[in-house]
């Protein structure tokens, strides 16, 4: 490296790198400084692979290629990058090949990246620009392109992927207009009856009584959204905490199945527990597990046929404790099953909410298992019933389990 880059070069990229740590003191962003230093950096190399500083210019010195160590390093950047000369692609690191093709080299970049926004930043020569790439790579994906000069007149552009941020986004804003969804509806049904009482229907007893019932059962809902809301919160604040009780998961069972008894008509009566004869101890938030079992017997409760049984049951596999519950109902038709565990997502709204459901039962579920490191599988036959099954590491209760890795799968 020190054959190929002089002194001088030296003190330029030193000079760089001050530059890039000045421009993160004075508070420019990361993508800035990086685009800065790596920009910096890749030019002085490049000027100095192409000759020393006593030589005369070769005829070659225009579109000059970075050295061997310097593509390896560039190699090894995650991000895409690209060095113009023109609108042509004089060279590309392993991941822009990766992302636009091993041919992109000597190609037109408008071809190349193949977008839009892309082909009018390189066509007007901007010294300095950003452009925002949706679809780039695939569909999905979201890619932010830095473009900035360098001191040979070539530019440098670096793409920097987005595509998790970007989903993150438009979670937050789903799960946003969901809830406020959710929640305007019965407010905006309690506000319509208690004008209505106010007016001549609150002088009718009959009426009067009707017209409570509905706003204190909507004021319910609202309640059970709110207390979901406030769950999903908790959990997901604690996702990264390992949750380190002993719990006796069939004592757990018994105690939800006893508070259960009553709940949906009775039904809670159906509850049939089966477990082997012999302790099943877990590690795990006793509060959590407690209200995933509610949730999964709640909904056995909801979307069993009335009258048939509602199996709970307790095995041990390998290390491992699982947990089953299942039912026998209409069953879940195979398009909807991926999306089970989506916040507010419901087969059949109408009846989930004419049933108080919220929509947030499953999801709440899932990042249960997945905080105590477990495994949650769902299957289900249409007119048969669905089987929801929950892994968890088994111990006994002086002794903690290392985490196996989690997952939640769905099966027809």
């Amino acid at each position: 490296m020190d054959d190929i880059i002089s002194p001088r070069g030296w003190a330029a990229i030193a000079i760089v790198i001050i530059t890039g740590a000045i421009l993160a003191v004075i508070g420019a962003g990361l993508d800035t400084v990086a685009v800065s230093i790596v920009g910096g950096i890749v030019a002085v190399v490049a000027l100095m692979a192409g000759g020393n500083d006593s030589a005369e210019p070769s005829e070659n010195i225009s579109t000059p290629t970075p050295s061997a160590e310097v593509d390896a390093v560039l190699d090894a950047l995650a991000e895409p990058i690209l060095i113009l000369q023109g609108s042509r692609v004089n060279y590309a690191n392993k991941a822009a090949r990766g992302l636009l093709g091993a041919h992109v080299i000597n190609e037109d970049a408008r071809t190349a990246i193949r977008h839009p926004a892309a082909a009018r930043l390189i066509s007007d020569h901007a010294s300095t620009a950003t452009a925002f790439l949706a679809g780039l790579g695939a569909p999905n994906q979201r890619w932010e392109m830095h473009l900035a000069p360098l001191d040979d007149g070539r530019r440098l552009v670096h793409l920097s992927d987005h595509s998790g941020s970007h989903a993150a986004e438009r979670m937050r804003v789903d799960f946003v207009a969901n809830a406020s969804h959710e929640l305007r509806t019965p407010l905006a049904s309690i506000l319509g009856y208690v004008e209505t009482l106010a007016d001549t229907a609150g002088e009718d007893p009959v009426t009067r009584s009707r017209f409570l019932k509905i706003v204190f059962d909507e004021a319910r809902r609202m309640d059970r959204l709110v207390d979901d809301l406030m769950s999903l919160s908790r959990i997901e604040a604690d996702k990264f905490r390992a949750p380190g009780e002993s719990i006796d998961l069939a004592g757990l069972i018994e105690k939800t199945r006893a508070e259960l008894a009553d709940a949906h008509n009775g039904r809670g009566k159906d509850i049939v527990f089966e477990q082997e004869a012999e302790p099943f101890v877990v590690v795990g938030d006793q509060a959590q597990l407690s209200q995933l079992l509610h949730n999964l017997m709640g909904n056995a409760m909801k979307y069993g046929r009335p009258g048939t049984p509602i199996r709970v049951s307790l095995t041990r596999v390998d290390e491992m404790v699982r947990l089953v519950v299942a039912d026998q109902g209409e069953g879940i038709p195979p398009q909807h099953l991926p999306r089970l565990t989506e916040r507010f997502y419901r087969v059949d709204p109408g009846r989930s909410r004419s049933i108080g459901g919220t929509g947030l039962g499953l999801a709440i579920v899932k990042h249960i298992v997945e905080r105590h490191r477990g495994r949650l599988e769902i299957a289900s036959q249409v007119d048969e019933g669905t089987r929801v099954s929950v892994t968890l590491r088994s111990v006994s209760p002086d002794v903690l389990p290392i985490d196996p890795p989690g997952g939640t799968v769905i099966k027809q």
